[in-house]
């Protein structure tokens, strides 16, 4: 990559002079009411999903295509991207009336593969290749090298830096008396833009990062002191879903954030409803976590009375994505807990519990008959003072002698096992429990059966699909303990992201046939 080495001055010019408005808008700085009378603070949020395409990633792709020489132009660009990054460079391509192939894996949904054709019109070759990013990635190289296209990476890149860095340009010019920024990283150039010209004209302005846990590559990197690449990241918040960070971006950020933070997918779901509350704009995950950043960090320091920004980076979401969101947001504003409760076998003892309970709101209730003296119920309770309340009622539960388990962070409880609750194997098995992440195209089903062979009798499979290019799939395995490395070798071949739960309590006390 070249210009790796800019110094702050020359990125504060890059910023300060990049045309980006020649095809991107300077959006609004709005003032979240609603959530700033919650949280005691003063929260205004970066509308980026005013862009064109709906994402900030349209500044960093026009900027980058448009500093390539007349040559470089007429030879034309290549991109790899699932999503906004591919969404900019088509838009950016179509503006410039310049040729533009984009690669992106055979998972990607139609409604990303639709938008980017449309953005980019006649100027702009789809190109479907793979089931992951990483090998679109390994296409679109070898593609730059067959016909001499330019490269245009979706954050590793001065120039694409500096794009995104308008977006501080912006937030200051609206709002001076900003005190704490904080801002999405996925590969980093969001956040190196805005910190590099941040913290030259006003360092006083805390600037704290926001990864999900599921993805947090910056904070792997931070820890090791270099760029390190993830061996898996989730798929939710799949804007931010990168292995590793740019050597760029991480430099700027090692030297310029005050801080980074980590956030759920129950946070980021609480998030988007934030905003839709305040906005009535759905954000897409990645776009979210700058607000579920705010809440949490605010509640951590106990912060009150300041002024805070947060970038809305993103707003294309699926729309299938929103049944999982809507799911999970109470979770995550602790507004919803659930539990597990052992509850004995006999009659009336249902009615008992129940009146145990109180006045206490029930969003959830799953239960089945089952063999022996004891029942496991899953529970869902809605709440009005958080997990205090919810610490008092299992603490109540446990007086009266009920058998209670906390369940409002098992991940396997609340994507899994809340949808199978009652079903338990009757005869004694060898049952192995795993989690895969399935990718998303025509025949992949098949591919996994055929990848793990007729050696092993399927004992349980659950599927969850939100919108994004995997699904998440839980199965069971009846597998003898003398064929289980022979299991393990057909999974490494699949190549999926695959964790198995043997100890895990909704697993033990919903679906295992073992006591």
């Amino acid at each position: 990559m070249t210009e790796v080495d800019q110094n702050a001055y020359q990125y504060l010019t890059k910023i300060l002079s990049a045309p980006v408005y020649e095809a991107a808008v300077n959006s609004d700085l709005d003032y979240m009411a609603k959530l700033s009378s919650e949280l005691k603070n003063r929260v205004y949020l970066k509308r980026e999903d005013q862009q064109p395409v709906k994402s900030f990633k349209i500044r960093g792709a026009y900027n980058c295509i448009r500093q390539l020489s007349d040559e470089k132009k007429q030879a034309g660009v290549v991109a790899a991207s699932a999503g906004n990054h591919a969404q900019g460079v088509a838009y950016a391509a179509r503006a410039l009336k310049i040729k533009a192939t984009i690669v992106m894996p055979e998972t990607t949904p139609d409604i990303k593969v639709d938008a980017v054709k449309r953005f980019g019109g006649a100027n702009v070759n789809v190109v479907q290749y793979g089931t992951s990013f990483d090998q679109a990635s390994d296409m679109a190289k070898v593609l730059c090298k067959e016909h001499g296209y330019s490269m245009i990476p979706p954050f590793d890149h001065p120039d694409v830096i500096a794009g995104q860095g308008t977006i501080a340009k912006e937030m200051l010019e609206k709002n001076p008396n900003l005190e704490y920024l904080f801002v999405a990283v996925g590969g980093g150039g969001l956040a190196a833009g805005v910190a590099i010209y941040i913290k030259q004209l006003r360092p006083d302005i805390k600037i704290i990062g926001v990864e999900s846990v599921e993805s947090a590559c910056l904070s792997a990197a931070l820890e090791k002191g270099e760029p390190v690449t993830l061996p898996t990241v989730g798929i939710f918040a799949d804007g931010v879903a990168v292995k590793t960070i740019g050597s760029e971006p991480f430099r700027i950020c090692q030297e310029h954030l005050d801080d980074v933070i980590t956030v759920s997918n129950d946070e980021i779901c609480a998030a988007i409803k934030d905003i839709f509350d305040d906005t009535r704009v759905i954000a897409e995950p990645a776009g979210a976590l700058s607000i579920a950043a705010i809440r949490k960090y605010t509640k951590q320091y106990k912060l009150q009375g300041a002024v805070i920004g947060g970038i809305l980076c993103g707003a294309n979401i699926n729309f299938h994505t929103l049944r999982y969101v809507s799911e999970r947001c109470e979770l995550g504003e602790q507004k919803e807990a659930v539990f597990a409760v052992k509850i004995p076998e006999t009659k009336g003892a249902f009615k008992a519990f129940c009146a145990m309970l109180g006045g206490i709101t029930i969003t959830e209730f799953n239960y089945r008959y089952a063999k022996g003296e004891q029942a496991n119920i899953f529970v869902g309770v809605k709440l009005k003072r958080g997990n205090a309340e919810l610490q008092s009622l299992l603490k109540k539960l446990n007086k009266n002698g009920y058998e209670c388990f906390d369940m409002s962070d098992n991940e396997l409880a609340k994507l899994h096992v809340r949808h199978m609750v009652g079903g338990k194997p009757q005869s004694q098995i060898n049952e192995h429990i795993f989690s895969f992440a399935f990718p998303e195209y025509p025949g992949a089903l098949m591919r996994f059966l055929e990848g793990l062979g007729e050696e092993w009798n399927i004992t349980l499979f659950h599927y969850r699909n939100h919108g994004a290019a995997e699904g998440l799939v839980l199965a069971g395995f009846d597998i003898d303990d003398n064929k289980r490395s022979l299991f393990d070798g057909h999974v490494a071949e699949l190549g999926f992201d695959v964790h198995e739960h043997q100890d895990n309590l909704a697993y033990k006390l919903f679906l295992s046939g073992q006591e």
